[in-house]
């Protein structure tokens, strides 16, 4: 798949919309509009229509724009069915083992609450693409807002049987940030490191540090790592549950 099939709007401060393109049907989705314009903008500057609008889940700077580019080009718009109520002008509701085609591509729903009650994930193997939402980050997680951090620690788990070379395409340019805080946590962590290194380059450079891997998640993101034996010890917690694990993790990037 080229790689400009996958799109990558900078919205706000620092959210991301995507646009979605299947190669073969021209069927163009966006995932999570924050805001219309800018999608409308790089929709005219490529000839393209607008067919599908996929949330993650309710928040603002995610389903925003839904009303006008539903308006403009009659998309479609599917989102968590578990957030139906939360959610305007719906089509199409989906759930953990539903599936979504966009054109011939098709993903898998994930439920993986946490950050909200019914936030869900698309992944789509054919393009090794996951659009995460707010749920996993690079090099971290959303906030509990509506969740447990034991929801969110089992909803992280199910990314990581993921291929390892599956792209996230999440919701915030957070990473800097987030590296900064890992390091706080894995400080002897090599990989850590030099991926550390690598976003405050390209952050200087003013680019983007998204998409990352699920396997630079699974070897480097403490929020994934909390049944990690090394990390346990480290924040002084030999042999507790991952979720307890997780859990302090959590409470001190929120203090952070």
């Amino acid at each position: 798949m080229p790689a400009d099939d996958i799109i990558l709007i900078p919205n706000r401060s620092d959210n991301y919309i995507y646009l979605l393109r299947c190669p073969n049907s021209g069927v163009t989705a966006v995932i999570d509009p924050g805001d219309s314009a800018p999608v409308m903008e790089e929709l005219s500057k490529r000839g393209w229509s607008l067919d599908i609008i996929l949330n993650t889940h309710h928040h603002n700077d995610h389903v925003g724009g839904n009303a006008e580019l539903k308006e403009k080009f009659g998309a479609k718009i599917i989102g968590p069915a578990a957030e139906a109520t939360k959610i305007g002008n719906l089509d199409e509701t989906v759930a953990e083992g539903d599936m979504v085609k966009v054109g011939d591509l098709e993903a898998r729903i994930y439920d993986v609450p946490g950050h909200t009650a019914g936030h869900i994930a698309f992944y789509f193997p054919a393009i090794s693409a996951l659009f995460s939402g707010d749920s996993l980050f690079a090099l971290g997680c959303g906030r509990l807002f509506e969740g447990t951090a034991e929801q969110m620690w089992h909803s992280l788990v199910k990314f990581r049987t993921l291929p390892v070379d599956t792209r996230v395409y999440c919701g915030h340019e957070y990473t800097l940030t987030n590296a900064r805080f890992s390091l706080t946590i894995e400080p002897e962590n090599a990989a850590l490191q030099a991926r550390a290194s690598a976003i405050e380059t390209l952050r200087k450079a003013g680019r983007p540090t998204i998409p990352s891997t699920i396997g630079e998640e699974i070897d480097t993101n403490p929020f994934l790592r909390a049944d990690v034996p090394a990390l346990g010890q480290a924040l002084g917690m030999s042999g507790a549950p991952a979720a307890i694990v997780f859990t302090e993790i959590r409470h001190r990037k929120d203090n952070f």
